[in-house]
């Protein structure tokens, strides 16, 4: 179950190998790592990275973009997942980083990463983020908001300082996925509409005001997206909006950022829409429409953070109990449940995310039945997924593997019962290393206090 290819479009990592008779069970590796042994080195339920997919996924979306444009820029997209190493990763790759919060500013920071080479995004940045952004130099601000403009306008004046933005803007596209991950729409809390008037409004704005640059616009229609169409109309409407702001104001923008929201694959029927697909796809329209309106290429930015990251990692569970349960129509379900749950991988409960599992310490010939992966969470939806085959005679002590992890498992991890968030390590070539340990329970003591009340009148 490996994949040869340039870019790897199945939910696998490219340097997973599963040796067994099946594709159900098996004995599961990554860059040479064997799973168990992972486990027994580094506890369960446990993150692995395999480093050198992401090097290689990073330098495919980098490549295509260079190719299909001239050039660009490759912004990252923090919220998928991010820590000090992978910081310093993309500083090696030499990619961009979107940050949408103080913390995940910090993390880049910490990391040495360029502040040149970061946008900051976000609907409802506080004042002290943007005057932290501007102090540490950020290199792009995207404003979301008629407050935001004031807001940043007036943080930038008072530091002296003309501060470099993108205004988001909403083109109207309806993306085929799921509501709580489409941005584009009307009816979504992101962005000016283009339809509504609002994007010019603020651009109008936005020039009037001396501390802000604005140098491009930007747009994101949704996440996991695997269909080329929604990009191409998103792409269209921006270069629609930049011959206006040449017609009015008799310059152009330099610059238009076209977002993320390439789809990977998180099962085995699935497979990622690719770089070399959607990228030139895009272009061929901006470089038509700016043809058509006598504009000049601007230079374009795309958000990757998923498509990098999210096939690169695998969830390693123990499974602690099992049972069978009858069900109303007189069938038979099996719960597996495994040592982790909603609290590294709250997606499945939130909207409804689909994932594979397989049996990853030893190659099973017992037949399939009716599964369900749960957790050990104090909640009923505490499903990690709710309906799979999986060999009959999985028991305790057993190993499964969830592939497709690295976007949003840990970035979404909670505390919920208490229970501390798990270690993320990464393997190549055989080694492996912690980038983020376990929590342990001082961890979660740490913030409690014991204080005396304070008068506050």
């Amino acid at each position: 179950m490996s994949s040869q290819s340039k870019y790897p479009t199945s939910l696998f990592s490219s340097n997973l190998t599963f040796t067994g008779e099946n594709e159900n069970s098996g004995v599961l590796a990554i860059a040479g790592c064997s799973g168990e042994k992972l486990v027994k080195e580094f506890g369960s339920p446990l993150f692995v990275i395999d480093q050198a997919d992401f090097f290689l996924r990073a330098k495919s979306w980098r490549q295509v973009l260079d190719t299909s444009f001239g050039g660009g820029q490759l912004y990252y997209a923090a919220k998928s997942f991010i820590c000090v190493e992978v910081a310093k990763w993309l500083k090696e790759l030499k990619l961009g980083l979107d940050v949408c919060s103080a913390g995940e500013l910090a993390v880049a920071l910490a990391a040495d990463f360029p502040a040149s080479d970061i946008e900051f995004h976000g609907n409802n940045k506080s004042e002290s983020e943007i005057t932290t952004a501007i102090k540490a130099g950020v290199g792009t601000i995207v404003i979301d908001s008629f407050d935001e403009i004031t807001r940043v306008s007036d943080i930038a004046k008072s530091l002296n300082k003309t501060q470099k933005v993108y205004l988001r803007l909403t083109p109207g596209i309806d993306a085929h996925t799921h509501e709580f991950i489409s941005t584009a729409h009307e009816d979504v809390k992101f962005g000016f509409s283009i339809a509504s008037g609002a994007a010019n409004e603020a651009i109008k704005k936005c020039m009037e005001q001396s501390s802000l640059n604005l140098t491009g616009i930007h747009c994101h229609i949704g996440s996991q997206i695997f269909e080329v169409d929604g990009f191409k109309a998103a792409a269209q409407r921006l270069v629609a909006v930049l011959a206006t702001f040449r017609d009015k104001y008799s310059k152009e923008l330099p610059e238009l950022n076209i977002g993320g929201g390439y789809g990977i694959a998180y099962t085995k029927d699935e497979s990622a829409i690719s770089p070399d697909v959607v990228i030139p796809a895009i272009a061929s329209v901006i470089k038509a429409e700016c043809a058509k309106a006598k504009l000049a290429l601007p230079r374009i930015s795309i958000e990757p953070g998923r498509a990098i990251v999210g096939p690169t990692t695998t969830t390693l569970y123990l499974v602690g109990t099992t049972k069978s349960v009858k069900l109303d129509n007189g069938s038979e379900r099996r719960y597996i449940s495994v040592d982790g749950g909603m609290s590294e991988n709250i997606r499945p409960a939130l909207y409804g995310a689909v994932y594979s599992a397989f049996l990853a310490n030893r190659t099973s010939t017992a037949k399939l039945i009716s599964s369900r992966v749960v957790g050990k969470h104090c909640e009923t939806g505490d499903i990690l997924i709710s309906d799979i085959n999986l060999p009959s005679d999985i028991k305790a002590g057993d190993l499964l593997a969830i592939p497709a992890t690295g976007a949003y498992g840990r970035s979404m991890a909670s505390n919920y019962n208490h229970i501390s968030r798990p270690a993320v390590i990464t393997v190549i070539n055989g080694t492996a290393r912690v980038i983020l340990r376990r929590e342990n329970e001082q961890d979660l003591l740490n913030l409690d206090v014991d204080q005396p009340p304070r008068q506050i009148s």
